[in-house]
């Protein structure tokens, strides 16, 4: 349960990273891409071992790895125009409900149980992320022309935790876990370089040294939001899909609470109806493995 909590509280220090980045006006691009070699390097330094680059691409995970890097950075980009032309809620809202993705996966590729506590549970928490992420009806109103980038942002989100519990399941022993990390968010920073180097042939790149510190301060707790997550969803204490529905729900819940307290943002009544929803699923789903 130990890493399902700092996994938690990792991806929590990384919302409150981004709340900041608008406060300082922090390039998200050029800090997302530093962010990513930070978290690599960060990967390798967690390591246990000294391992070449020809050695890495011997490993059987290696080239998902590649295709997951790679969709880290399009999921990002598809939040970031999601934002712009939907609003933050709608974006916020796609992403915490493709939880379900990983859920059902669980539940039908590795024949995890389905009780009717954790079947209500599963049911609540997508209602508490719902109810805890729209600040207003209007904030949901969207073209229908606009419904594809949700939608894309959905369906990424929900393969990027997928697939790594398929990864971690079939490929990733206990002791590669830092690397087979490291070796994603590498894949990612390689992407990432390639578009700022396009961008500074375009006379698009403007370099600024707080991008950069912004980067290194995000890329710490984004390895190690995978990196206990991989480790919580060996570690036996629940199945995969009590470990994504505790883990989304509770960076929903604590999210929120961050923002009244550190950012002074204001609840209305069904963000809080949100938050009670929240507890009684974490209560449900966590009782319903023992």
């Amino acid at each position: 349960m130990i890493y399902l909590l700092f996994s938690i509280l990792a991806s929590t220090l990384i919302f409150i990273l981004f709340k900041l980045f608008s406060t300082y006006k922090i390039n998200t691009l050029h800090a997302i891409v530093v962010n990513y070699l930070t978290a690599c390097i960060s990967g390798l330094i967690a390591f246990d071992g000294t391992v070449s680059l020809g050695e890495i691409t011997q490993f059987n995970w290696f080239y998902y790895t590649l295709g997951l890097g790679a969709l880290f950075i399009v999921v990002f980009n598809l939040m970031a125009l999601t934002t712009q032309r939907s609003g933050l809620s709608v974006v916020s809202v796609a992403t915490k409900m493709s939880v379900v993705i990983p859920i059902v996966f669980g539940l039908l590729y590795y024949k995890e149980s389905l009780g009717i506590y954790k079947g209500i549970g599963i049911v609540l928490a997508l209602a508490a992320v719902y109810l805890a992420s729209v600040k207003s009806t209007s904030d949901l109103k969207t073209k229908k022309s606009s419904l594809i980038l949700p939608l894309l942002v959905f369906i990424g989100s929900g393969i990027i935790d997928t697939s790594l519990k398929y990864l971690e399941e079939a490929f990733v022993s206990e002791t590669d876990v830092p690397i087979f990390s490291a070796t994603i968010f590498g894949a990612a920073a390689v992407i990432g370089i390639f578009v700022l180097i396009i961008q500074g042939i375009q006379g698009k790149f403007q370099f600024q040294l707080k991008n950069i510190i912004a980067g290194i301060a995000l890329g710490v707790p984004n390895f190690f939001s995978i990196f206990f997550l991989v480790k919580a969803l060996r570690s036996g204490i629940l199945e995969s899909s009590g470990i994504f529905t505790v883990n989304n729900v509770a960076i929903v819940m604590i999210s929120t609470f961050v923002g009244i307290l550190f950012f002074k943002e204001k609840l209305i009544p069904k963000n809080w109806l949100g938050i009670i929803l929240a507890v009684i699923s974490i209560f449900l789903v966590t009782i319903a493995q023992f």
